[in-house]
């Protein structure tokens, strides 16, 4: 894969703070990114509500959390190869274009009071695997789309979009919930992937070109995950994003539990618990793209992550809403430095030949270990209470994060 190529963009963009949004192409995509993302989490808030109000059950919201990523774990090593083979704006449109018809169906069968367990789990399925293809694509786009000084700056860019986006569509989905019901929330992201296909299409890329290759799909993959095993330092990096998908990450699934439970706040304070990690998310993403980013990548990405896990075993100590905000600012402040610096690290360090493979192991990691993390935190929030299992979960990633930043001296030294 060659440099990117665009010819409307500048030859000698800046290099300051959202250096990324110079380029055109990159620019266009990410407000079609942005949109859609507000309505993916006006979803996600809606139907962890409504999965709540059905089942009652902190397991049963798990499994769906679980269902919906479990498509990562079975299809994303195929989306690296297919990335690397195919046109991937083309991959990524088609891609939106099923989730757009999933949000919808999933709209009309709650407006029409005909969804049931079942078929929610039944329709995560199909979010999952048209995520799967989608998440991998885009993981390796951002190449294409900017210079590659620039690149750290897209990853940041692009990072911190799903995470700031909880500040709109959260806070507005648990307002919509009260006022209208959960379909509107359904219904609001089905429209939202029209922008970012507008934003694909709007894109002015070369075109695509299919490469001949001899080797076989499986030789590509083996290809890839030989390259991992034969990296120290992406292989550590890819085990640690694993580790806190496991361990960590599945906070989110059950803060529909502390909102009702807990906290005793209800929807809206749903909205408000996930807009505050979208709150810090946001100065997380700025961080990265003014003064965080010349700081050594390595010991950003360490120290990041070991506050992750203090501040989220804070959160799960608290009883009252405004504390429980403050930390988790600091919850999304810390989540988006250390996994977006992790992944600027990883793609610092891959060939652009192998990037939709490598990338794709990073996806299968840090979102394909999704339904193990959200089975366990459900499983244990069922038997011991939400607090905690999340308690125990950042206990856990506080020392995996502590031997690696021991054992593992060359992440310290990466720049």
């Amino acid at each position: 894969m060659g440099q990117p190529r665009d010819a409307h963009r500048p030859s000698a963009p800046p290099r300051g703070a959202f250096a990324a949004l110079a380029h055109r192409n990159f620019r266009v995509f990410y407000v079609g990114q942005v949109l859609s993302l507000c309505g993916t989490w006006m979803q996600s808030t809606a139907q962890g509500w409504m999965v709540l109000e059905l089942t009652n059950s902190p397991l049963l919201l798990g499994l769906v959390t679980a269902t919906a990523s479990l498509p990562f774990l079975l299809l994303t090593l195929y989306a690296g190869v297919v990335a690397d083979r195919g046109d991937k704006r083309r991959i990524i449109m088609w891609a939106n274009a099923v989730m757009g018809m999933q949000s919808l169906a999933l709209a009309v069968l709650t407006h029409l009071e005909l969804i049931t367990y079942p078929v929610l789990l039944l329709l995560a399925l199909v979010l999952g695997t048209a995520n799967a293809f989608e998440v991998t694509t885009r993981q390796s786009l951002f190449v294409e789309l900017v210079e590659r000084d620039d690149l750290p700056d897209a990853i940041a860019l692009g990072s911190s979009a799903s995470n700031a986006t909880r500040i709109v569509g959260p806070a507005f989905a648990g307002w919509l919930i009260g006022a209208v019901g959960v379909a509107a929330c359904f219904y609001a992201n089905a429209v939202s992937f029209l922008f970012v296909v507008a934003g694909l299409l709007m894109m002015r890329l070369p075109p695509f070109r299919p490469v001949e290759r001899a080797a076989s799909a499986a030789d590509d993959l083996r290809a890839g995950i030989a390259f991992i095993r034969g990296h120290p330092l992406v292989r550590t990096l890819v085990m640690l994003i694993a580790a806190m998908s496991i361990t960590a990450f599945p906070y989110a699934m059950l803060l529909p539990v502390f909102a009702r439970d807990v906290l005793r706040v209800g929807a809206p304070g749903l909205g408000y618990l996930l807009a505050a990690t979208g709150v810090g998310a946001l100065a997380g993403g700025a961080a990265l793209t003014t003064g965080a980013r010349h700081l050594p990548r390595g010991p950003l990405m360490l120290a990041s992550a070991l506050a992750f896990c203090v501040s989220l075993g804070a959160f799960t100590f608290m009883r009252a809403l405004a504390p429980a905000l403050v930390l988790l600012i600091l919850v999304g402040f810390n989540v988006i430095l250390s996994t977006a610096t992790l992944n600027a690290l990883i793609q610092s360090l891959v060939p652009d030949r192998l990037r939709g493979r490598v990338m794709s192991v990073y996806v299968l990691m840090f979102q394909g270990m999704t339904p193990i993390g959200s089975l366990q935190a459900g499983s244990l929030a069922r038997a011991v209470g939400a607090p905690a299992a999340l308690a125990v979960g950042a206990s856990a990633l506080l020392l995996i994060v502590t031997v690696v930043a021991v054992r593992v001296p060359g992440l310290r030294q990466l720049r």
